[in-house]
């Protein structure tokens, strides 16, 4: 990493550490598991809904085999608010069955073999290894794709290939905390619609703000 590189990185980091001192997963769990279920829940869905859902969910069943003796259509029913109900449940029931059959009922700290559990794609075993195990991970949602392409840090068409830029440009030992902090910045400021520039921390380094306001200039 050059050292331009380098500053850049550090400055954003800091600067965004500083704006969200708070960043966390803002998932609710208690266990690794938990938070596999919530995170398969939280397809195309906000994390204040799941946390409404799982409240319940939990209280009832928060193991494998708790969760597989409710059967599908019991499952359906309590996570039917979230949209894509049918799918979530068919993935969760299957992912449990295997964690009892294949890993004892316990929820592996390695991403390779929990992208072999049903539902379970390389953003969902990133969030459950770097939040439940503190595995150096960077998970690509869609808040951490939109604002690392629009300050300029990530280029890819796809979440793995910003992954690999993202961590290119960070040190492994901010991963984790990086991931929290470009989402509370997507999800506070740098929203999809209508991003906050006015009030983003981050404006002298953001690719998109230099464009559009030179775009601006060469209008007048």
């Amino acid at each position: 990493m050059s050292q331009i590189y380098a500053d850049e990185s550090h400055f954003i980091f800091e600067t965004l550490k500083t704006k969200y001192p708070d960043a966390r997963c803002e998932l609710v769990f208690h266990t690794p598991f938990e938070l596999l279920i919530a995170t398969i829940l939280s397809a195309q869905c906000t994390d204040e809904r799941v946390n409404l859902v799982t409240a319940s969910l939990f209280a009832e069943a928060n193991t494998p085999d708790a969760i597989v003796a409710l059967s599908q259509i019991k499952l359906e029913t309590i996570i039917h608010s979230l949209g894509l109900y049918h799918n979530k449940a068919k993935n969760i029931l299957a992912a449990c069955r295997a964690l009892t059959e294949d890993f004892g009922g316990q929820v592996p700290a390695d991403i390779d073999l929990l992208r072999k559990l049903p539902g379970v794609g390389r953003k969902t075993a990133n969030v459950v290894v770097s939040n439940a195990f503190g595995i150096a991970a960077l998970a690509v949602d869609t808040h951490v794709f939109r604002v690392a392409h629009r300050l300029g840090i990530a280029q890819g068409k796809t979440p793995e290939k910003v992954e690999e830029e993202l961590m290119q440009f960070f040190p492994r030992e901010r991963w984790i905390l990086v991931h929290h902090l470009l989402i509370f910045h997507g999800r506070r400021i740098c929203v999809a619609r209508k991003p906050n520039c006015e009030e983003c921390p981050v404006t002298n380094v953001c690719k998109m703000y230099h464009d559009e306001k030179m775009n601006n200039i060469k209008k007048k």
